[in-house]
């Protein structure tokens, strides 16, 4: 598996190796309703379902190969528009209210899946060292109420990884998005969450932008609000453990290891959503 950016007839585009599960890879890869279904990203271009969808769209041009040991995935190499975080929370809402084709390999119960392979690792049982402690035990044990308060969301189309690198380029009013190996279909606000992971602005501008660009009747600001802050909050939580524990092993006490760069950038994002963090608490 890999990612290359080269040169064909004059055009730059990038080219994907998918690489076919093994007999002894995890089971997983295999689900074609998994987020990590192995080959859903070459089924998003041989479908061509995003091509003209309304706020996402995929590169025009897009070709798929297939042989015994996988899937080499060509695509149009997308220039960065800088488009801001606004921008791109309008759009993602837009994206929510497309109506697709049906298809059984779209992903569906990402975030669950997500904090399933948390819960195997021993949930947030890094996070148990740090001064989040009681707060992260807290949300861990109430995680299957959330999960079940997003069930119960209107359930909308989801680009299901959208940081700022995969939503790069822009055609007018549309954001033009790469890696779709996540599309499926998720609580509305699910990919407002994840943004705001990553993006410059904070929470509520971005809540702003995402509800002015639902369409009429899809959902209320407070459904949006509530799928956005758990997505936010618990895959916050999660990638913190998840970098915390790769360095916990090693010598020193682990707060010294906050500022290492495998684990700052996750420390940031999760400090940046303390005040959904304590809006959660307050409902629980």
């Amino acid at each position: 598996m890999g990612v290359w950016r080269t040169v064909l007839g004059g055009r730059p585009v990038v080219v994907k190796r998918l690489a076919r599960p093994a007999e002894h890879d995890p089971a997983e890869l295999r689900d074609p309703h998994h987020f990590a279904y192995w080959r859903r990203a070459a089924d998003v271009v041989t479908a061509g379902l995003v091509l003209d969808t309304p706020g996402l769209r995929a590169p025009r041009l897009t070709a798929v190969d297939e042989d015994d040991e996988g899937v080499t995935l060509t695509e149009d190499w997308v220039e960065d528009a800088a488009t801001s975080g606004l921008f791109r929370a309008h759009a993602l809402a837009r994206f929510a209210g497309a109506r697709l084709e049906p298809a059984d390999w779209l992903a569906r119960d990402q975030l669950r899946d997500r904090l399933r392979r948390t819960e195997r690792q021993g949930g947030w049982r890094t996070l148990a060292r740090t001064t989040v402690a009681d707060v992260a035990d807290h949300l861990w044990q109430r995680r299957e109420r959330m999960l079940g308060e997003l069930d119960g969301l209107p359930q909308v189309l989801q680009h299901g990884d959208p940081v700022p690198g995969n939503l790069p380029g822009r055609d007018g009013d549309e954001v033009v998005a790469v890696d779709w190996a996540t599309l499926g279909r998720g609580p509305v606000g699910g990919d407002l969450g994840l943004l705001a992971l990553q993006a410059r602005e904070e929470f509520e501008p971005l809540l702003e932008a995402y509800v002015l660009g639902l369409p009429e009747g899809l959902a209320t600001p407070e459904e949006a609000a509530l799928g956005a802050r758990v997505t936010a909050v618990l895959t916050a939580l999660s990638r913190a453990e998840w970098a915390l524990s790769r360095v916990a092993g090693g010598e020193g006490a682990l707060a010294g290891k906050y500022r290492h760069p495998a684990v700052a950038p996750h420390l940031r994002a999760l400090q940046r959503q303390f005040p959904q963090l304590e809006a959660l608490l307050e409902r629980s």
